[in-house]
């Protein structure tokens, strides 16, 4: 065997793990996007349950339009609230970008009366949301 061969023989392994870690990049956003998915599913039938189960325990959820940081517990609390307002609406997001960690949405909130576009972004660990922050852009989705 030439000494070429064996310096190629040698980065094998290594050539073989870059890839498997370059398949799993995009297989973690996939599962990013299921997560944020079953998010905006849960949020629109206000299922505590669920929202419960997707949310860590120490998740920080920055309403930037009211100047409100909720906790999980506060946030789960707040769902009754909620329940009313989402009756009749539709929830429609679409994933912008997931760079470094974070995932960026854009959701229009389409209430009976009226509608909302946002940017929202979420932090997922393993299989919960660890941060969340939503800032209204528009008044309408009529840019969704």
């Amino acid at each position: 065997m030439t000494a070429t061969a064996r310096r190629a023989r040698d980065f094998r392994p290594i050539v073989f793990t870059a890839a498997a870690l370059l398949m799993a990049v995009p297989a973690a956003r996939a599962d990013d996007g299921a997560i944020i998915g079953r998010w905006y599913s849960a949020l629109l039938v206000a299922d505590r349950t669920e929202l419960s189960d997707l949310l860590a325990d120490d998740v920080r959820i920055k309403l930037d339009d009211l100047g409100i940081v909720q906790g999980k517990q506060e946030f789960i609390a707040s769902i009754d609230e909620w329940r009313d307002a989402v009756a009749g609406a539709e929830i429609r997001h679409r994933i912008e970008k997931s760079e470094g960690g974070v995932t960026t949405v854009i959701a229009c909130y389409d209430f009976p009366n009226n509608d909302m576009l946002m940017q929202e972004t979420f932090a997922v660990t393993g299989d919960r949301i660890t941060a969340s922050s939503q800032a209204a852009i528009a008044e309408n989705c009529d840019s969704y």
